[in-house]
């Protein structure tokens, strides 16, 4: 068993790796930008360990990348980035759904439906309002829980992966758009109506949805500040 120093040491990583994803997320670290081990600890009045152990993790999610002496900076995605993101985790998707994916979704527990079920109506509420960092929160939650539903942990992980990369990537793009509630899909509600129902087609189509607006979008070109 390990030691109570141990168990501190990680959860305390785990928690910096969180904070500091959500601050990527929501483009408050922005594509670029640079800092040590030492600045981040300082900024969270922790050692340096387990700051230079989350920064590591998410330097393996490929959030972050790090230089010799400089340190670690978030990761700059390309559009042609988030356009292979989108094409792997379609295709993931649609393969997980037609080997039987959403029978997988209907057979679990009551207690999980509904939690899916509430993310779904609050990830489809911010869609709605343009609240980018709520869906954001909302709209992960739902696809970790669908993930451990419909498919194995390791393709879940994947699938979560290429999902946060997606949105790091497109929330500070998004955060420009005048009207951002034409921009942020809105479906959750009714992927959710269709896995419940086992009515697979439909749930692929959604999805397809959902990925055709995040490519359209894309492909329009970056928006300038004046």
């Amino acid at each position: 068993m390990p030691a109570s120093g141990a168990v501190t040491r990680n959860t305390l990583r785990q928690q910096i790796a969180d904070a500091l994803r959500d601050e990527v997320l929501a483009g408050r670290l922005r594509a670029g930008q640079q800092f040590t081990v030492r600045q981040i600890a300082e900024q969270y009045g922790v050692s340096t360990t387990p700051v230079r152990e989350a920064l590591v993790d998410l330097a393996g999610q490929g959030l972050l990348d790090s230089s010799q002496h400089r340190g670690f900076h978030v990761r700059r995605f390309s559009a042609e980035d988030f356009r292979g993101m989108i094409e792997a985790r379609s295709l993931i998707v649609d393969a997980v759904f037609r080997e039987g994916g959403v029978s997988r979704a209907q057979s679990a527990s009551a207690a999980a439906l509904v939690s899916v079920r509430r993310r779904a109506k609050e990830a489809a509420r911010a869609a709605h309002c343009g609240e980018l960092n709520v869906l954001v929160g909302y709209d992960l939650r739902l696809w970790r829980e669908f993930g451990a539903l419909i498919t194995n942990r390791h393709i879940a992980d994947f699938l979560d992966r290429l999902r946060v990369q997606s949105w790091v990537f497109a929330v500070p793009r998004l955060r420009d758009e005048p009207d951002l509630g034409d921009w942020l899909w809105s479906g959750h509600e009714q992927l959710v109506d269709a896995i419940t129902r086992g009515d697979a087609p439909a749930a692929r189509t959604l999805i397809a949805a959902d990925d055709e607006l995040a490519l359209h979008w894309a492909e329009r070109p970056e928006r300038r500040p004046d």
